[in-house]
């Protein structure tokens, strides 16, 4: 503990002898001692001190000097609940004396025992061991349990609190005490009061003894075992609503990686061993035995982080007028405005709140899950934001050959994207991640439609990467795979033909020939998505190699041909619903006439076509899938936002029974698609690619027809500004109704889901015979 103190600051300083003649009276001392006082280095609420003698040891909190809010460092609270928590057992520090003499030390102050343990200053817990991380973080959650079952009776606290109500309150006296020391008129904080006046929990009834500012940094642990001794800081302990407290616990797993408060307070994201979000709500319910489907939590964690914004903005109001606890204090100004947009994020639903794990039928690894909340913080902080640069430089740029170009704001991003480790996510062997992992991040980026590019996890070349990865050689490896996982190069992947019914991918007739040391390619190619960016650098060709007399699924290969080799002409871009889709590079014809590339340049041998696209469309119709997911949980969202704000024949649009069915419709189709996609995933994890056809089969299915029918209500209920370009619906239906034809049409799918399921049950006939 001594490290955590500092001789007395000049403006907390008090007369020694005063107070040890007064704790001599009190008979807690000796006037014989000899008595020495520092103070803690934190602490930015009531100046605290650490009392010593040669025999004994004691902590003083007092009220700062100067002038103060109304109603703030109520030092008698503390000295009360502390006082009735001993006696019932709960770990706090033994109170000694209470003393309202402001004679004695210049302000009123409360004396308690010194425990002798841990305090981690750091809410990350640097230094200690991963398992060590856990086990501290689920002994404070446990202890947070017990005081919220506490019998409020038995601990004789009659009028300490207000009970029902907890969170007008809550709001009411928070807004007052950010108005009272604000220095700067900061909209977002006025926008986030509003909204929780405008948003309180319908039942606010539950009633126990809350902490009101229950951290890490404020519990002592035992000097080697992760259990808690005591519980400090009980200023703003009321009762009220128990999940405030536990939200404001939370709130750090929430908050962007890069958001610090201070250098000890910042972001729990990523961190190795520390329990997430998740397990920490079920340990806690599981201890108060009640159920762990929290309602209105982003509501909570929206009001713990408006209160430390609050409580931040009091403490840099202190600093300036020269009265803070704490020698840092001038660092909370910074942190204030970035809490409360985290805040109205989480207000929003634009962060992802967790779903109980007992209803989560397929989980993610700690490491899936880490980086999932990497993802999403990297999403809100900077790939959102961005929408409207990027926008923006498409409409500048829409007649413009420029428009083939990746944005440098993109640039950026994905400059910041690899260096916060969030790169190549989608290829198991580079991440550690697993398909089931990757799902759920892949539906995280589906919200915007560039985002899988800037975490290098965009189609076609993440099919390209796994086919080298899986099927290249060393040389083919180094020349290409190397480069495209660094994001040096763009590829593209030729294999659809204008000439031919392409859904019969027997069809094709662009030939491959052997001559000498070369092959020669000579035939046409459209839907060469990605072919207009001019990092685009080469194609993986699918061409017909073999004579008919060969088994027709041995008659195709795939050859890597340098767009820059003579002979290969982008034509033509093509446009899907008038569009050319230039922020995805584009959907290009291209012709191949006479093009010779070197023998090398073959995957994995002739004949092998078939093989490789097996290996290579699983994942990617994974992928496609769950990035169709994330788009129509957005275009449900905005479905409901105008369903809530525009009225027609005297009620809200989602007061029309037609238009409730098409949100409850919404929400059933999406549920149903995740799960059938999260379980083709696992099955990918679990039994290979072969053996998922089936399920992969399924989802490519469902998951087009099902947001094409989302983006279509969500259309029906904006009416003409649905197909307009001022809201994103009409591109979003664009890319909907193209996935029902991209990487083979439903109806090829259907069939194959039927000679599946047929195989399958004459296995179970044959099985019961």
């Amino acid at each position: 503990m001594e490290e955590q103190t500092t001789p007395v600051r000049e403006q907390h300083m008090f007369n020694v002898g005063k107070l040890q003649r007064y704790l001599a009276g009190e008979s807690v001392v000796s006037n014989n001692d000899t008595l020495t006082v520092r103070q803690y280095s934190a602490g930015q609420s009531n100046p605290t001190f650490l009392l010593q003698t040669p025999s004994v040891s004691y902590v003083l909190r007092k009220k700062p000097p100067g002038v103060l809010l109304q109603g703030a460092h109520k030092v008698d609270r503390e000295y009360r609940v502390q006082k009735a928590l001993f006696s019932a057992g709960f770990p706090v520090p033994q109170p000694m004396l209470h003393c309202t003499d402001a004679a004695v030390i210049g302000t009123e102050f409360y004396l308690m025992e010194h425990v002798n343990g841990r305090i981690f200053r750091d809410i990350r817990l640097p230094g200690v061991s991963a398992a060590e991380r856990a086990a501290l973080y689920v002994a404070a959650v446990e202890v947070l349990a017990r005081l919220h079952s506490l019998d409020l009776a038995s601990l004789k606290l009659g009028g300490y609190g207000r009970g029902p109500g907890y969170c007008q309150r809550q709001v009411s006296t928070w807004t007052k005490q950010y108005k009272a020391s604000a220095h700067t008129d900061i909209p977002a904080m006025n926008e986030l009061s509003d909204w929780l006046m405008d948003n309180l929990p319908a039942n606010d009834n539950e009633v126990t003894l809350v902490h009101g500012d229950f951290r890490l940094d404020n519990l002592v642990f035992h000097p080697t075992e992760a259990r808690v001794m005591a519980v400090l800081d009980w200023e703003l302990s009321t009762t009220g609503q128990p999940l405030a407290d536990l939200a404001y616990v939370l709130m750090p797993h929430y908050w962007p990686k890069g958001l610090r408060i201070i250098s000890t307070m910042g972001s729990l994201t990523g961190i190795e061993g520390i329990p997430t979000a998740e397990d920490l709500i079920s340990i806690y319910c599981r201890c108060r035995g009640i159920p762990s489907d929290l309602p209105q939590l982003n509501f909570y964690l929206a009001l713990s982080i408006f209160k430390m914004a609050a409580i931040s903005q009091g403490i840099y109001a202190r600093h300036l007028l020269g009265n803070a606890s704490a020698p840092n204090a001038a660092q909370f100004g910074q942190c204030v405005e970035p809490l409360a947009k985290v805040a109205l994020l989480l207000a929003q639903r634009l962060v992802s709140l967790p779903a109980p794990a007992e209803y989560r039928l397929f989980l993610q690894t700690d490491r899936g899950q880490t980086v999932l909340q990497q993802v999403k913080d990297f999403m809100t902080q900077y790939v959102l934001p961005a929408q409207k640069e990027v926008a923006e430089y498409y409409s500048e740029h829409a007649h413009s050959p420029q428009r083939w170009h990746t944005p440098q704001v993109i640039e950026d991003l994905k400059v910041k994207a690899r260096d916060a480790g969030l790169w190549n996510l989608f290829l198991p062997a580079v991440s550690g991640l697993s398909q089931l992992d990757y799902a759920y991040i892949a539906e995280e980026t589906g919200r915007c439609i560039y985002a899988p590019e800037v975490f290098n996890c965009q189609a076609p070349d993440t099919g390209n990467m796994e086919v080298l990865h899986m099927f290249g050689s060393e040389e083919q490896k180094k020349e290409w795979l190397e480069p495209l996982l660094r994001g040096e190069i763009r590829s593209c992947f030729c294999m659809t033909e204008p000439d031919v019914a392409s859904s019969d991918a027997t069809n094709m007739e662009c030939t491959l020939r052997r001559d000498g040391d070369r092959y020669v390619i000579h035939g046409k190619k459209w839907w060469s998505s990605g072919a207009g960016n001019p990092q685009c650098k080469v194609a993986i060709v699918m061409c017909r190699s073999a004579s008919q007399g060969v088994n027709r699924h041995e008659q195709h290969s795939m050859i890597l041909v340098p767009l820059d080799t003579p002979g290969v002409t982008r034509v033509r871009p093509l446009t899907v619903f008038g569009q050319d889709d230039a922020v995805h590079g584009g959907h290009f014809e291209v012709h191949f006439e006479n093009v010779r590339v070197p023998v090398s340049n073959i995957i994995l041998g002739e004949g092998r076509g078939f093989e490789i696209a097996q290996g290579r469309l699983g994942p990617g119709r994974l992928h496609h899938c769950m990035r169709a997911v994330g788009l129509t949980e957005l275009a449900l969202e905005l479905l409901c936002q105008r369903a809530a704000a525009r009225s027609t024949f005297g009620k809200k649009l989602y007061q029309h029974e037609v238009v409730a069915h098409w949100i409850a419709e919404c929400r059933l189709m999406i549920e149903q698609t995740r799960l059938l996609t999260l379980h083709a995933a696992h099955a990918l994890d679990t039994r290979g690619s072969a053996a998922a056809r089936k399920q992969i089969a399924m989802i490519k299915v469902a998951a087009a027809r099902m947001a094409c029918t989302v983006v279509d209500y969500a259309i029906q209920v904006y009416g003409g500004a649905g197909v307009s370009g001022d809201f994103p619906l009409a591109q979003m239906y664009s890319l909907a109704r193209t996935l029902r034809i991209a990487d083979g049409p439903d109806e090829v799918h259907l069939s194959s889901i039927a000679q599946l399921e047929l195989r399958d049950q004459l296995r179970k006939v044959q099985a019961k015979l």
